[in-house]
């Protein structure tokens, strides 16, 4: 298993967002018969293929020599990450070439295994021979101008209607080059929905953090009911400090109406195998977050048949099969309902409050979670932060919140 810096993280992202950005143009090239910019920055970057790639790294890693399994992931992954920025950025119907659909995100994956296989080792022992202070300034100059360009574009695309007057100005020719740019690289993307008396309508920041919220809290409370039941005790099953909230659910939740969007309608037999390919991968992405930022346990599944490093088992992939027929065809439309039925106004600013909140509880909770890792090595505080949490989350706080919770040997 390969160990990742942050700073490496970074720099791996950069680069297959180049390497991503190169590819696009290529095949756009070839399909076109002419050059087309792709990328949503003004650098030649793709962010989904950076996030995708460093999301993916630390897991990949953790199935070497299983090259099937590898595969599987990425073509996964590679089917979600499509979807969900497809969703985000309102683009139309997707590109690609001539090839059947199905069989192009297969090639696809088999192709960005070989990259991983035989041409990642090479790029991660270039990066290996740098010195670490050349990686970690190498990583703060181009996130941040990755960073930079985000922000240009994004309020490029807010203060359009403020500057298309002013001819005159250099800010109005940026903007309107930047967009531009956008509406060539995704159709669909400048219109605006316009005024519309309907609360987080479609798949929106809005609708979907009230997916997270309500699920989370939903899967906390099944969670607990069924420790109970099979038990005999209460057992809190909450992953932040403060609140009955289940980031696991939460995010599974979104995950599965992003990405099991395009099964709407569907046999249920298609959306069973999705949720199952689907959810088995985002148990296992999970299990090694935890283990590789935290240095945590959560569940293990090692004495169970056919389990993939303890980390998630054939038996839960087809819990999550059925969960993901019983979200699309039953559960999920009531809830959009619902929260479309919000006043809009009202919504907007308690969504927003809700989750300025759950950011700040999902930031405490990591830093608690870190520093009850470190206190196996370093017990004395360093700073007032640490002696503020290990003063209000000691060990017995901890261990009695998350019983289960189990410290990695490492």
């Amino acid at each position: 298993m390969i160990e990742y810096t942050l700073a490496e993280l970074v720099l791996f992202g950069i680069l297959y967002a180049f390497l991503g950005w190169c590819a696009e143009v290529c095949c756009r090239a070839v399909e076109d018969a002419r050059f087309s910019n792709p990328g949503f920055l003004n650098l030649p970057l793709i962010p989904s293929w950076g996030i995708f790639a460093a999301a993916l790294l630390p897991v990949l890693s953790t199935l070497d020599h299983r090259p099937a399994l590898q595969y599987i992931l990425i073509l996964i992954a590679y089917r979600c990450v499509r979807t969900i920025s497809h969703q985000l950025l309102r683009s139309g119907p997707e590109r690609r070439p001539a090839l059947h659909r199905r069989m192009f995100h297969l090639v696809v994956a088999g192709m960005l295994l070989c990259v991983y296989l035989m041409v990642h080792p090479l790029l991660l022992a270039l990066v290996e021979l740098m010195n670490d202070t050349v990686v970690n300034v190498l990583a703060i100059i181009l996130g941040g101008l990755a960073a930079a360009d985000l922000i240009s574009v994004l309020l490029a695309l807010h203060s359009m209607d403020s500057l298309k007057d002013r001819t005159d100005k250099l800010g109005g020719r940026l903007c309107r080059n930047i967009r531009r740019r956008l509406d060539q690289a995704y159709p669909g993307i400048l219109e605006a929905p316009g005024p519309s008396p309907v609360f987080a309508r479609g798949i929106c920041l809005d609708k979907l953090v009230w997916v997270f919220l309500i699920s989370s809290f939903l899967g906390a409370l099944i969670e607990m009911i069924y420790c109970r039941l099979t038990g005999g005790v209460w057992m809190s099953r909450s992953s932040v400090l403060y609140g009955p909230f289940s980031i696991v659910w939460g995010l599974g939740a979104v995950v599965l109406t992003v990405s099991l969007r395009p099964f709407m309608g569907k046999p249920d037999r298609h959306i069973f195998l999705a949720g199952f390919l689907i959810g088995g991968a985002y148990e296992y992405l999970c299990s090694v977050f935890t283990e590789l930022v935290f240095g945590t346990v959560f569940w293990d599944y090692s004495w169970m048949p056919l389990n993939i490093g303890g980390r998630t088992n054939v038996l839960y992939c087809i819990f999550w099969g059925l969960l993901a027929v019983l979200w699309l065809k039953v559960l999920c439309p009531p809830m959009e309902t619902a929260i479309e039925k919000i006043p809009p106004l009202p919504g907007k600013i308690i969504t927003w409050v809700l989750l300025v909140l759950m950011v700040c509880n999902c930031l405490l909770t990591g830093a608690v979670m870190l520093r009850y890792t470190q206190r196996r090595t370093a017990p004395e505080p360093a700073n007032v932060i640490e002696e503020m949490i290990d003063s209000r989350f000691g060990d017995d706080y901890m261990e009695e919140r998350w019983p289960n919770m189990k410290l990695t040997e490492k």
